[in-house]
C-alpha cells in the first residue's frame, strides 16, 4: 500500500502531486536543490530534503541521492512528475529494484517508447498509422539518399530526443547535410544517444494528443483529446481540450487507436499518445509520453477526473476504476503556459520577482512555481506557471482566458504574457484552425 510518496521533481508538478496525495491521506516527501530552497512546493510537503547544488546533474538528476533520501524517509513510492527523470527507464528500474513503487509504466515500456524508432515499430505493429519516414540513419550520405525517396520538407529527429531538442525542419540537401551532424552531436551530449532518423514533414499539421490511462494488465481507456498546435521551438505554449479542429468521427478513431496501442503495451498509469493531423484529418503517430503531461489539467477540467489520483490508484495495484462508456466530456478548457522569457525572442529571462499577482475566479485554475520575492534562476526550464481556464463553450473559455491574462501581473522579469494575449485575441486562434506553423506565420512576423 502507498502511504508515503517521494516526488522526484520540483515546481508546480510537485505541488500538484502533493495536493492529491493530501486529499488521499498520503504523506509526501519533497526533494529540492539549493536554488529551490524557498519554493512553495518545499514548504507544502510533509517532509523536505536538500538534494544538493542548483545544477540539475547535482540535484534533480542525481539518482543516488534521490534513492538515499527515499530510503531515509522510508517512502513506499516515487512519483517522477514530468521532465527530469520521468521517462528514464534506468531510474524506473532502480526504483523498483530498491523496493519502491514507481508511479508510472514499467521500465520496459519506457524504454520502448523513449526510443522513437522503436516506438514507431511498436505502433505500426499495433495498427496505428505513423508518419512516413526511416529507421535509424547512420550517416549524412544515408540521410540524403533517404530524403530523396521521402521528399522535402523533412523533419530530422533524434531517436532519444525530447522537448524539441535534436529536431529540425530541413527543406533541401544542403540544409540536411548541415543539420545532421550538429543535431546528432547535440543529442549524443544531452541524451547519450546520437542516433537520427527522418520523417516526412506534415504540412499544415495540427498537433493533437490523446490522454490514456492503463491498468498495466492490458486494459486501458482514453480521456479524449487535446489540441497543442500553438508552439514555439517545437514546445507547446497554449493547449486546449477538446480539439476545435477534429470531427467527432476522427476523435473516436484517434481515441480507439490510442487505447489499442496502450493495451498492446500493457501500459500502467497515465500516458499520452501524440498525433499529427493533416488538413484532411488523416492522423499519424508522433510519439508517446510515458508520464503525466504538463497539460493534464485541461483534460481534468473537461472530464472531472483527477489524473494524479488515477496514477496513484493504479500504482497501488487497484483495478482501473473507470470504464470507457462512463467517461464524458463537458465544456471547453484552455491552458496557457507562463514562461520567464523575452516574448519576442523566447530567450529565458531569469531574475527577481518584484510583483506577482495571478488572476482568480470561478473559471480560473492556477498552477504556479513562484511567489513574489522569489528569484527565477537560469538552471531549469523557464516555465513558471500555468493558467487554466474553462467555459461551457470554447468561445466562453477564450473570453475567460483573455480576461485572466489581462489581470495577470508579473514584474521584475520578462514573461511571455504579451505573446499569450496576442495569440488569445487573434482571429485565427479564435477560428480554431491553428496549425503548428501558427507562431511563425502570425506571431513572429510582426518582429521581422
Amino acid at each position: 500500500m502507498i502511504n508515503k510518496v517521494l516526488i522526484a521533481n520540483r515546481g508546480e508538478i510537485a505541488s500538484r502531486v502533493m495536493r492529491t496525495c493530501q486529499e488521499m491521506d498520503i504523506q509526501t516527501v519533497a526533494v529540492y536543490s539549493e536554488a529551490d530552497s524557498s519554493a512553495p512546493f518545499v514548504h507544502m510537503a510533509d517532509e523536505s530534503y536538500l538534494l544538493g547544488p542548483s545544477r540539475v546533474q547535482e540535484s534533480y538528476l542525481n539518482v543516488d541521492k534521490i534513492m538515499e533520501i527515499a530510503r531515509k524517509a522510508k517512502v513506499d513510492a516515487i512519483h517522477p512528475g514530468y521532465g527530469f527523470l520521468s521517462e528514464n527507464a534506468d531510474f524506473c528500474k532502480r526504483s523498483t529494484d530498491e523496493g519502491f513503487i514507481f508511479i508510472g509504466p514499467s521500465s520496459d515500456v519506457i524504454n520502448r517508447m523513449g526510443d522513437k524508432i522503436a516506438a514507431r515499430k511498436t505502433m505500426q505493429k499495433a495498427g496505428v498509422p505513423v508518419v512516413p519516414g526511416t529507421q535509424a540513419v547512420e550517416s549524412v550520405e544515408a540521410a540524403l539518399e533517404a530524403a530523396g525517396e521521402i521528399g522535402y520538407p523533412i523533419m530530422l529527429k533524434a531517436s532519444a530526443g525530447g522537448g524539441g531538442i535534436g529536431m529540425q525542419i530541413v527543406n533541401n540537401d544542403k540544409e540536411l547535410a548541415k543539420a545532421f551532424t550538429s543535431n546528432s552531436n547535440r543529442a549524443e551530449k544531452l541524451f547519450g544517444d546520437g542516433v537520427m532518423f527522418l520523417e516526412k514533414k506534415i504540412v499544415d499539421a495540427h498537433h493533437v494528443e490523446i490522454q490514456v490511462i492503463g491498468d498495466g494488465k492490458g486494459k486501458a481507456v482514453h480521456l479524449y483529446d487535446r489540441e497543442c498546435s500553438i508552439q514555439r521551438r517545437h514546445q507547446k505554449v497554449i493547449e486546449e481540450a477538446p480539439s476545435p479542429f477534429i470531427s467527432e468521427e476522427t476523435r473516436n478513431k484517434m481515441g480507439a487507436a490510442a487505447v489499442e496501442a496502450a493495451e498492446a503495451l500493457k501500459y500502467a498509469g497515465a500516458g499520452t499518445i501524440e498525433f499529427l493531423v493533416d488538413a484532411k484529418e488523416e492522423f499519424y503517430f508522433l510519439e508517446m509520453n510515458t508520464r503525466i503531461q504538463v497539460e493534464h489539467a485541461i483534460t481534468e477540467e473537461i472530464t472531472g477526473l483527477d489524473i494524479v489520483k488515477l496514477q496513484l490508484q493504479i500504482a497501488n495495484g487497484e483495478n482501473l476504476p473507470i470504464e470507457q462508456h462512463s467517461i464524458s466530456k463537458k465544456g471547453h478548457a484552455i491552458e496557457a503556459r507562463i514562461y520567464a522569457e523575452d516574448p519576442k525572442t523566447f530567450f529565458p529571462s531569469p531574475g527577481h520577482i518584484t510583483m506577482f499577482d495571478s488572476p482568480e475566479g470561478e473559471h480560473v485554475r492556477n498552477e504556479v512555481t513562484i511567489t513574489e520575492g522569489m528569484d527565477v534562476t537560469p538552471f531549469y526550464d523557464p516555465m513558471i506557471g500555468k493558467l487554466v481556464v474553462n467555459g461551457s463553450t470554447r468561445a466562453e473559455a477564450i473570453s475567460h482566458l483573455i480576461e485572466a491574462l489581462d489581470t495577470y501581473k508579473i514584474e521584475g522579469i520578462k514573461t511571455n504574457l504579451p505573446m499569450l494575449r496576442n495569440v488569445a485575441s487573434h482571429s485565427v486562434f479564435r477560428s480554431g484552425d491553428t496549425t503548428t506553423a501558427f507562431v511563425e506565420e502570425y506571431y513572429l512576423t510582426q518582429f521581422k
